[in-house]
């Protein structure tokens, strides 16, 4: 039966493994995306994943080391909240019929992001101190934003983008 040291010690891996798969794919979109305000937003979030991948390494490196997690210095990345804030400029709107890797980014987005959530908040569950448990729920409450962010973008495009596209009868 694995310790407790080693459970977290995978969570942690499992987690950073989900950051680091989170920041190339928003890196690659960033990259791809001809629209600007979605590359400024794409290239924002992959730093944020990025910082989270390595606060994630700061703790695994501490708990191998020390047996416990290093919340000096905290987890203070900066964190533009991105819900409600649009991801991509309204000029989208006039190429929505060829937005496919936009309309793909926010659907593939909501699922690492659902994920990253469920898995953090998991993670408060079982942290077994108040600080683990707070790191653990930050971590979610962004990565929640990104999701929501995701949603209402997404609400807003794909009536008009399946219409375009004649996926679905309308």
């Amino acid at each position: 039966m694995p310790t407790s040291q080693e459970e977290i010690l995978k969570g942690l891996q499992t987690a950073m493994e989900a950051e680091i798969f989170g920041h190339n794919f928003y890196k690659s979109t960033a990259q791809n995306t001809s629209d600007p305000l979605g590359r400024e937003t794409f290239a924002r979030m992959a730093a944020e994943e990025l910082g989270h991948f390595n606060y994630l390494r700061t703790q695994y490196k501490a708990i191998m080391e020390k047996g416990n997690y290093n919340f000096y210095p905290p987890l203070a990345l900066a964190h533009e909240k991105h819900a409600g804030n649009p991801i991509f400029s309204e000029a989208i709107r006039r190429r929505v019929k060829d937005s496919h890797l936009e309309v793909s980014a926010l659907s593939i987005g909501m699922k690492l992001e659902l994920d990253a959530v469920n898995f953090y908040r998991g993670c408060a569950r079982k942290a077994e101190s108040e600080k683990a448990r707070q790191f653990y729920n930050e971590l979610a409450a962004w990565e929640e934003d990104h999701y929501r962010a995701f949603e209402q973008q997404l609400d807003q495009l794909k009536d008009e983008y399946f219409q375009a596209n004649n996926f679905v009868p309308f």
